[in-house]
């Protein structure tokens, strides 16, 4: 028989065969798909970032795992019925205007679809005018702007300007990361909030839906 355990330990391990594998077993033994979820696949990505923040996981071991939580989450998560997930809220995801980098964005997705958000991919190279534009027409909670390039960065500040100027600034928070950001640079353009790495983004995410 299968176990929540075997398919935490799967996920931590990054082990995306067997966590998919584990994860159909479950199901076809009469788990409940949300504790499939919500104890296995998520228990397994919990403990990871534990052990990142402790030094003890790096980046390839995090993407390993996040990328096996996900080919678990592939087979469970339409037996559920949109209702009963528990969404922490909406989170947009982009990487700026004329930067293509979207790795260090991709394990953040991961991340955040982990700790129970509802993610919107919005690509890479996205302007601040699109942003806007998605933002009235999906309704996010927060606003997640990667950038890897110093050059491109300063579209954050745009982006945050225009969002004063069609008066959505309110209505949604803005975090942002990426190689050559910081706190001070958050500050200086009044994001919400940096966060250094994929693990910091998620829990960031989380206090600032008060879900921390």
């Amino acid at each position: 028989m299968a176990s929540i355990e075997d398919l935490a330990k799967a996920v931590f391990d990054g082990d995306s065969k067997k966590s998919k594998k584990l994860s159909q077993k479950l199901v076809d033994e009469g788990v409940a798909p949300l504790d499939v979820i919500n104890q296995g696949l998520m228990g397994g990505m919990t403990e990871v970032g534990v052990q990142f923040k402790a030094g003890t996981m790096f980046v390839p071991d995090v993407m390993a795992a996040a990328e096996a939580m996900s080919a678990g989450v592939a087979i469970v998560k339409p037996l559920i019925a949109h209702e009963d997930m528990q969404s922490l809220g909406k989170v947009y995801m982009c990487t700026v205007k004329a930067d293509l980098h979207d790795i260090g964005k991709n394990l953040v997705i991961m991340m955040l679809e982990g700790a129970g958000f509802e993610v919107i991919n919005g690509g890479v190279d996205v302007a601040p005018e699109k942003i806007v534009e998605d933002v009235k027409e999906l309704h996010p909670d927060i606003i997640g702007m990667s950038a890897l390039l110093t050059t491109t960065m300063l579209h954050m500040k745009d982006t945050i300007e225009l969002l004063k100027e069609e008066g959505l600034r309110d209505q949604v928070k803005v975090i942002i990361g990426g190689a050559p950001v910081s706190q001070d640079f958050a500050d200086e353009i009044a994001a919400d909030g940096y966060s250094p790495d994929a693990v910091s983004a998620a829990d960031l995410a989380k206090s600032l839906v008060g879900a921390a």
